[in-house]
């Protein structure tokens, strides 16, 4: 899935076609920066980030924390995701 797949989803009259489009969408980007830290890890990304390792090591963390309270939610408001 890519985030294209989520934008009819996004405009859901249901809530949790909804939730689901936010969770798909925060994992994907979750995902696609796990892919350039192991890049940038192995030495093989292809540009120089502008911001410090530190930096998306924060922010990782938080995309992290973040898709677990929505696994969290989603269990306790009966979302299949």
């Amino acid at each position: 899935m890519e985030l294209n797949d989520t934008a009819k989803m996004m405009n859901s009259a249901d809530y949790k076609e909804r939730f689901r489009a936010e969770y798909y969408q925060i994992v994907i980007r979750y995902q696609k920066l796990k892919m350039m830290l192991a890049n940038w890890d192995r030495g093989v990304l292809g540009f120089k980030p502008t911001c410090p390792r530190s930096t998306y090591n924060m922010q990782i963390a938080a995309m992290a924390d973040y898709i677990a309270v929505l696994e969290a939610r989603a269990v306790m408001e009966d979302v299949e995701l």
